[in-house]
């Protein structure tokens, strides 16, 4: 069963490549990937799969199933094809999407077999606004008894983790004065921002290794001589673990409120984007992947460890079903993801058949959750006492 799950994607490939290269050539930025998500709902519609379309007022993000009518586990595969602005698809997005949706199909070629579901959820957003944590919210993977997706990289590696994060906005209100002829009479609210920067760049000493805070000034003032009564700065506040993170935003905060403070300001805090839990590897499903990644060629010596790339909307998933992240290699290069020249490896046949091999061990990852209860015992049973723990 195994072989024609690989075989029908062999047979296949011209099909998924084009629809790769359609995403590539349309670069989407998150929310506005009509022509993206549209292709590829095309494609599932037309191996039988029923789409349900505009998910929470979300008007690219569709789930799409395809029922055995008969029992058995639900399986779900994770689709993202935003593109990221000026860089375009250098996450290698177009490439996420389209093995997502070439595991999800060639797994239903073997239901009537098996019995069970399979499910692709299209997820806009990743790079920005993380549709994943709003379907999350709303209970939508409460339908699914495991999630996988697979991430193009500059090598293999093996599931690993994710950092939460929680994405902070600061504005501080001061008082604008001639700043030659009467700075006396203003209120410096570019002080206060400095005077944040250098705050958090105090605290940075006394935090965990593992926290990462990195930000932007976002408005500064406009001319010279004018006083700044207005200015905005932008963070990342990033820990290994969701729970870490309200006492290190407050802290944070506090660097915002001692700024303010030392410069007369006002200020105010917001979140400008929504925060990520962090990734919950399944250490079980993840070992099946890499099992299957074996069989198709790939030597266990090139298939690294898992490492921490920042924070990922499918933490939110890993915290409430069980989840895998894998990273597939599309270049020989060192090219790193969100550069041009990763972009370019997206659309080249290194890329392309990375693709491939990451559709076929998702879908053979599938098949063995659908086939070996033992498997998704043990799926399940590692998901439930970690969720324990955390």
């Amino acid at each position: 069963m195994k072989e024609s799950i690989t075989a029908f994607l062999d047979d296949n490939f011209d099909l998924f490549k084009e629809v790769a290269r359609y995403i590539w050539e349309h670069p989407e930025l998150g929310y506005n990937e009509y022509q993206s998500s549209n292709k590829l709902i095309g494609t599932l519609r037309s191996f039988g799969f029923e789409v349900e379309q505009n998910i929470e007022g979300m008007e690219t993000a569709f789930i799409a199933v395809y029922d055995s009518g008969q029992s058995g586990p639900s399986i779900s595969f994770l689709a993202e094809y935003d593109a990221l602005p000026e860089i375009d698809h250098a996450c290698g997005h177009n490439l996420i999407g389209t093995m997502s949706t070439a595991a999800g199909i060639a797994l239903s070629r073997v239901l009537a077999e098996t019995g069970g579901k399979v499910l692709v959820y299209g997820t806009p957003a990743e790079e920005t606004g993380g549709a994943k944590v709003h379907l999350t919210d709303k209970g939508y993977f409460d339908r699914a008894d495991a999630a996988l997706m697979c991430h193009p990289y500059k090598a293999f590696e093996r599931s690993g983790s994710s950092m939460a994060m929680e994405a902070l906005q600061f504005d501080f209100k001061g008082k604008s004065a001639h700043a030659a002829a009467s700075p006396h009479e203003g209120i410096n609210a570019l002080d206060a921002v400095i005077s944040l920067f250098n705050n958090v760049n105090a605290l940075r000493q006394q935090v965990t290794p593992d926290v990462r805070i990195h930000g932007v000034i976002t408005q500064g003032g406009t001319v010279p001589n004018v006083i700044p009564d207005r200015t905005q700065a932008k963070f990342y506040v990033r820990a290994s673990t969701v729970e870490q993170l309200p006492d290190l935003v407050r802290r944070v905060k506090d660097c915002a409120a001692g700024a303010a403070m030392s410069s007369g300001c006002e200020w105010e805090a917001s979140h400008y984007e929504l925060g990520y839990a962090n990734l919950l590897t399944n250490e079980s499903m993840s070992d099946a992947f890499t099992k299957n990644l074996v069989s198709l060629g790939i030597p266990l010596e090139e298939i690294e460890t898992g490492n921490d790339h920042g924070s990922l909307d499918l933490g939110n998933v890993s915290q409430v079903v069980p989840a895998i992240h894998p990273y597939i290699k599309i270049t020989d290069a060192f090219h790193n993801l969100h550069t041009r020249e990763f972009c370019t490896a997206a659309n080249s046949e290194k890329g392309y058949d990375g693709m491939l091999i990451g559709a076929k061990s998702l879908a053979l990852t599938g098949y063995d959750l659908l086939t070996n209860p033992q498997l998704l015992k043990a799926v399940k049973e590692e998901f439930e006492n970690r969720e324990k723990r955390t």
